[in-house]
């Protein structure tokens, strides 16, 4: 038997298990009830395994669906981490020894393999948009964290690239993939709370600038590639850290603080309920707080529904009868009947995912968009950024959502995009 016919571009060859006794199939190559046979499996790669990262290769290590061959990390103890955690999690399912996943520090070389379908990018924010065109480029699916971008015209490139392509490209905003949440959006949209008037959203605050004294860059730390196309800095421990009490989430030059990060979430579901979601909708104004009518970051829709950061336990519908405030974990009406409302079949039910991950991989076999489409992360991350242009300038911007421009005011249209320090300007 000629053991290439029972591949899928070579994946079972890189099989131990296969190579042990290549005229018999293993139960893996076979699939069963939790694992997929090895030829319906979707391969992927993983860009970065840091935090975030690292959760998702240890929720993916155990999914049949799909079998991990690489990952490319700048960090190398982090890299053979997860390199020995993906090989014997694999070696765990018939007793056999497994090497099979490959290290990369560039992910240009993982994205070059053509027996990869997908890949899963985790890194810092300044490297969303990059490693996620190249990706679409080479003809990989992705899941990409969430805030999708570093500045609004890269998400906009994001979005030009995936539809390029014909990628399936699914943002890491995984609340839409949560029953609380788009059972609160359905009472909004189906009008149970009445005309919506109102929205408060609870995130924190923008990123700032940080300068930061150096340190000696650790063993095995690519410092240069790290830092990519963001400007220059010595290496600081601070900066690389992704604690979410500190390091690169709250550093301007590498992300857009709490305000992108939890805003990614948060004004998500805000835009969901609203029906603002998605290109050519959006706020028209974006207002700083000052002290007077403005206690915070206030936004004007073209329907008339106002948005504010704060006064809300993550996203609060105020509409002229009834209100609905949701987070994870929690759902709460005004009144109390309306937990109980069942939406009926003739009125607006939204995307009912059937998990983040999961409605990602339906997504990928059959060729249609899922429930975080990169144009759905695309138009949150917008409001995210007019957030803190607005904030950093202390003025009121314009913002045509057709257009996608910032309107009379050249210095505050600056900051839709930054320059990329090379040789890392790639897109």
């Amino acid at each position: 038997m000629n053991k290439r016919v029972l591949t899928r571009r070579d994946l079972l060859g890189r099989s131990a298990a296969a190579l042990a006794a290549p005229y018999v199939l293993t139960s893996a190559a076979i699939g069963n009830a939790q694992t997929k046979a090895a030829s319906e499996r979707l391969t992927m790669g993983f860009i970065g395994i840091g935090n975030m990262g690292g959760g998702h290769l240890g929720g993916l290590c155990g999914n049949g669906q799909v079998q991990i061959l690489a990952i490319s990390d700048v960090k190398r103890k982090v890299a053979e981490g997860g390199k020995a955690r993906v090989e014997g999690a694999y070696a765990g399912r018939d007793g056999s020894q497994y090497k099979g996943c490959d290290l990369y520090n560039d992910f240009r070389d993982l994205l070059a393999r053509d027996d990869i379908d997908a890949v899963l990018i985790a890194v810092p924010d300044h490297w969303h948009a990059t490693c996620a065109v190249l990706a679409a480029r080479a003809g990989k699916d992705i899941y990409c964290e969430k805030p999708l971008s570093l500045t609004v015209r890269e998400a906009e490139l994001m979005v030009q690239a995936a539809r390029r392509y014909g990628r399936v490209f699914q943002t890491g905003s995984q609340q839409r993939s949560e029953g609380n949440f788009r059972f609160a959006c359905e009472l909004v949209r189906n009008g149970y709370i009445g005309k919506l008037e109102r929205v408060n959203v609870g995130i924190g605050a923008p990123s700032v600038d940080k300068f930061l004294p150096e340190e000696p860059i650790p063993e095995g730390v690519d410092w240069d590639r790290w830092l990519g196309p963001s400007p220059w800095h010595p290496y600081n421990s601070e900066r690389i850290s992704g604690n979410y009490g500190g390091g690169w989430r709250h550093i301007r030059d590498t992300s857009g603080g709490m305000t992108t990060d939890w805003g990614a979430h948060h004004y998500d579901i805000a835009q969901w309920g609203m029906g603002m979601d998605g290109f050519g909708k959006g706020p028209g104004e974006i207002i700083p707080p000052d002290g007077k009518e403005f206690k915070d970051i206030t936004f004007r829709y073209p329907t008339g529904v106002v948005m504010q950061r704060g006064g809300a336990n993550g996203i609060l519908f105020t509409g002229t009868e009834g209100k609905v405030e949701v987070n994870r974990g929690y759902l709460r009406t005004w009144p109390d009947s309306l937990m109980k409302v069942q939406i009926k079949p003739g009125e607006t039910h939204l995307y009912k995912s059937p998990g983040h991950h999961q409605d990602w991989f339906n997504c990928i076999r059959t060729r249609t968009r899922p429930v975080a489409d990169v144009e759905i992360g695309a138009s949150t991350i917008t409001v995210c950024h007019l957030s803190n242009i607005a904030w950093w300038l202390n003025r009121a911007l314009k913002w045509d959502p057709v257009k996608r421009e910032i309107l009379g005011d050249d210095e505050a249209a600056r900051w839709l995009d930054r320059p990329k320090r090379e040789p890392y300007n790639w897109i």
